[in-house]
């Protein structure tokens, strides 16, 4: 009964929301004065087993959510936008009756990304196996999106790294970089007048794959939260026992 106790309580902690900061502080005494027998091996397991099962799920989620046609360009919270130094020379040609151009510029960026997001799973899924409960004393003394942070800081530098030949296959596909020359030379002059004197220098492959990772993290936090907080999402007995206690 004890390793069950104390792999729920931990677990409990390690996603609680806000509302939870009292169990935090109680639960990491928790950690501190209790696992540390003989049992702890088999506590630590079980604790670590479920928060890598949560944040499967997130994963799961998100890869669905976001590789799918629309699952960028139709969610305002992680569209991909117009690079900065690309704005004044949009509203430019919006002006001129061209936004026809802006807005198939920024469709071919998001289907680069919907395009990717399926590939960034097996990273996600090696990041979480490697993770240890050393990690998750770490996540639970971090801020309330701790997990998904953890997932960030540990995958961000692979996950750019696997999406970027991705990223650039599809955005040939799609004649991003061409429809970005495009822009920026019909542009030109329109955009001169309204103050926007330097040429268009984003890496539009690097600056693509980093804002859909941008979005892959958003998906996820939500996700976190969602667990933390709807009984209905969660979706394995494991969840349900652990975060049922909530």
């Amino acid at each position: 009964m004890r390793q069950v106790f104390c792999a729920v309580a931990v677990t409990v902690a390690l996603l609680a929301g806000p509302a939870y900061a009292g169990w935090q502080n109680n639960l990491q005494n928790v950690i501190t004065n209790t696992l540390t027998g003989p049992d702890r091996s088999s506590a630590d397991s079980q604790t670590a087993q479920g928060l890598k099962q949560a944040l499967e799920k997130g994963v799961d989620v998100a890869v669905k959510r976001l590789g799918v046609v629309g699952g960028y360009l139709d969610n305002p919270s992680v569209r991909i936008p117009l690079p900065k130094d690309a704005a004044t020379a949009a509203d430019a040609l919006r002006l001129v009756g061209r936004g026809d151009m802006v807005d198939q510029f920024m469709e071919s960026m998001n289907r680069a990304a919907e395009k990717a997001a399926p590939h960034a799973k097996d990273v996600f899924l090696d990041a979480i196996t490697a993770m240890t409960f050393r990690d998750a004393r770490r996540i639970l003394t971090g801020p309330n999106n701790a997990a998904t942070a953890y997932l960030d800081r540990t995958t961000r530098d692979t996950l750019f790294e696997k999406f970027l030949p991705i990223v650039k296959q599809m955005t040939d596909r799609y004649n991003v970089t061409s429809q970005y020359k495009a822009l920026a030379a019909s542009a030109s002059g329109v955009g001169t007048m309204l103050g926007s004197k330097d040429p268009l220098l984003t890496d539009i492959d690097a600056y693509v794959t980093d804002k859909g990772l941008d979005g892959l993290f958003t998906i996820m936090a939500q996700e976190e939260k969602n667990i933390r907080e709807n009984p209905a999402a969660r979706t394995t007995e494991l969840l349900k026992k652990v975060f049922g206690s909530n």
